[in-house]
């Protein structure tokens, strides 16, 4: 190859990466907009809200669902780019749960056994696995049409992770709305929550993602 070849590929690489990361910041500001009318619109703030804001717990919350989405989201920057190596950002992804297994342990050890059940169910589960889903929904649209502007080689992948991405995200936002703080109830209900999510990501970009 040609030293001019060589540039002019590096160019084009920067290029195309310089677009994908601006069409997705571009598309998920317009989802957290969508998402944040919905909440809005059907939950609203927790009443406690201005009590509750410096509490550990609380705060947790927005540790872990913050802390998926910026990981999934550097992920699916690299998914998007035929070639890229992706290994180190996959690892990544393991500091939410490594700190939610964290705080799970600890909340084991200091709560007593018949609170632990009353934790881990609480009382609007319900309403968790239904909202979540539809806060990350203007999110994962927003994120699979940004990934047609890449070139994803396995798209039902990308597609998931843009699910982890947006089900952070709309965990995040749902966050200020639960009045569930446990490790526990956020370890399961949250957890599943996002797992829809990312299902219905990893089939949308399998079949929309394709090349």
């Amino acid at each position: 190859m040609k030293t001019d070849d060589l540039i002019r590929g590096l160019a084009a690489d920067n290029a195309t990466r310089s677009s994908i990361e601006r069409w997705l910041f571009a598309a998920l500001a317009v989802g957290l907009v969508l998402s944040a009318i919905l909440f809005a619109a059907i939950l609203g703030l927790r009443a406690d809200i201005a009590a509750v804001a410096g509490e550990f717990h609380f705060l947790f919350k927005f540790v872990v669902t913050l802390t998926l989405a910026v990981t999934a989201t550097l992920l699916v920057l690299r998914l998007a780019r035929p070639g890229a190596e992706a290994k180190l950002r996959a690892i990544a992804l393991l500091a939410a749960p490594l700190m939610l297994g964290a705080a799970l342990i600890a909340e084991f050890t200091t709560l007593a056994p018949a609170m632990r059940m009353t934790k881990l169910v609480g009382s609007s589960w319900a309403t968790c696995l239904a909202s979540i889903p539809l806060l990350s929904a203007p999110i994962l649209v927003a994120a699979l049409i940004a990934l047609h502007h890449g070139a994803p080689t396995r798209p039902a992948l990308a597609g998931a992770i843009a699910g982890l991405l947006a089900g952070g995200l709309g965990a995040a936002i749902y966050a200020l709305y639960c009045l569930e703080d446990s490790p526990f109830f956020l370890a399961t209900w949250y957890t599943l929550a996002i797992s829809i999510v990312v299902a219905a990501g990893s089939l949308a970009g399998a079949r929309l993602l394709r090349w």
